[in-house]
Parts: structure tokens; C-alpha cells; sequence
């Protein structure tokens, strides 16, 4: 099947409590300001950023990796105060493949489990497989991390295995990753159970 859509091209993803829009240096500010619960990086490849300049280079680690065409990063802004609450992102992008993973996605503690957390999944979920056409969407969390698993399930991903110590954090641990997928044909029920879980309607 032919693509006329980009699967690396920035785009803006716009939605009624939040718009995913390219990220850049610009966010850094906002990002510092909300990601100051050390909560927050539990479970990431990163530390808790200690000065803004952290985030910086971090905005810029993800920059280098969007240029080489490997992943698709977004800053989370909240539409009621235009400011960026967090940041997600596409990963192990293949267009021939017709497959992303959504993942890197972190929130400042205010906003868990608000619809801004719900509708960031429906707005990549949606251009994924409405615009990009994609088969497969990849999510995958920390084995420890039961909330993120619980919540994935909750909106249909099936649970694919555990990939055991795959990656070593920056504190030395050895995490385990737990992956989970949606396919095109299951689109349709998990884009109903995210629009429940919203109570609204797309």
C-alpha cells in the first residue's frame, strides 16, 4: 500500500484538553517547572532533572534522534493554560513495517489520571492508525510499573511478553520491559473505550 504521509514528519495533534505539538528548546521551562516530583521519573530511562539545563539537553538527546529519523517526539500542552505539561513520543518508527511504539511519556503528577493523560493516547492512537495507516501500535512499560500496565489493559492492548533486564537505568537497575500492542482491527473497540473513558465523543 502506498503512503503519502510521512510516518517522521512533525505534526500538530490538536484535541479539547490537549494539543501534541513538535518539541522543542522552547518547552524546556514549562517542562522544568512541572516535572519537579521525582515520582514522575520513577520509572524512566532519566533522572529527575535538577536544573533546566537537564531538560535541555534531554529536549536535545531527542532532537539528535528525531534528525536520524528514529523517533517522533511531541511536547504535551494543557489547552486551558497553553503551557507544556508533558512530553510523549513515536519510537522504533518503521513506515515499511507499518508500525510505531508509543512511548517516553510522562506527565507532571498534576495531571495524572485527568483526560489530558486519556485523550494523549486517543490523539496518537488516531493518527497512527487513521492517518498513517499503521497495522501495529507497541506500547511498553517498566515490569514494576503496575499502574501503566493496568492502565493499557483497561483500553484494550494485549499484553505481548516481558523482554527480561533490557535496559539498565540510571540509577544501575536492570529493568525488565513489559510490551503490549493494538492492531488496526482492534482500533475501532479501543478508540470506543478511550471515548467512554473521556465521556465524550469522537
Amino acid at each position: 500500500m502506498a503512503h503519502t504521509v510521512s510516518y517522521n514528519a512533525p505534526v500538530i495533534l490538536q484535541g479539547a484538553h490537549a494539543r501534541l505539538e513538535p518539541l522543542t528548546l522552547a518547552h524546556a521551562d514549562d517542562l522544568f517547572a512541572v516535572g519537579q516530583d521525582a515520582e514522575i521519573w520513577h520509572y524512566m530511562p532519566v533522572p529527575p532533572p535538577r536544573q533546566v539545563d537537564d531538560v535541555r539537553a534531554w529536549i536535545a538527546a531527542a532532537l539528535e534522534l528525531q534528525a536520524r529519523g528514529a523517533t517522533l517526539p511531541f511536547a504535551i500542552v494543557d489547552v486551558k493554560t497553553q503551557r507544556a505539561v508533558g512530553s510523549t513520543r513515536y519510537l522504533d518508527i518503521s513506515a515499511r513495517d507499518r508500525h510505531v511504539e508509543i512511548g517516553w511519556t510522562w506527565l507532571g503528577k498534576a495531571f495524572w489520571r485527568t483526560p489530558i493523560n486519556t485523550e494523549c493516547k486517543y490523539l496518537l492512537l488516531a493518527h497512527a492508525f487513521e492517518t498513517l495507516q499503521c497495522i501495529r501500535v507497541a506500547l511498553k512499560t517498566d515490569l514494576r510499573n503496575e499502574r501503566s500496565q493496568r492502565a493499557i489493559e483497561r483500553i484494550g492492548g494485549a499484553r505481548e511478553g516481558v523482554l527480561r533486564r533490557v535496559v539498565i537505568m540510571h540509577d544501575g537497575y536492570e529493568r525488565s520491559t513489559v510490551y503490549y500492542s493494538i492492531l488496526d482491527a482492534e482500533w475501532a473497540d479501543v478508540k470506543k473505550r478511550l471515548a467512554e473513558k473521556m465521556n465524550a465523543s469522537f
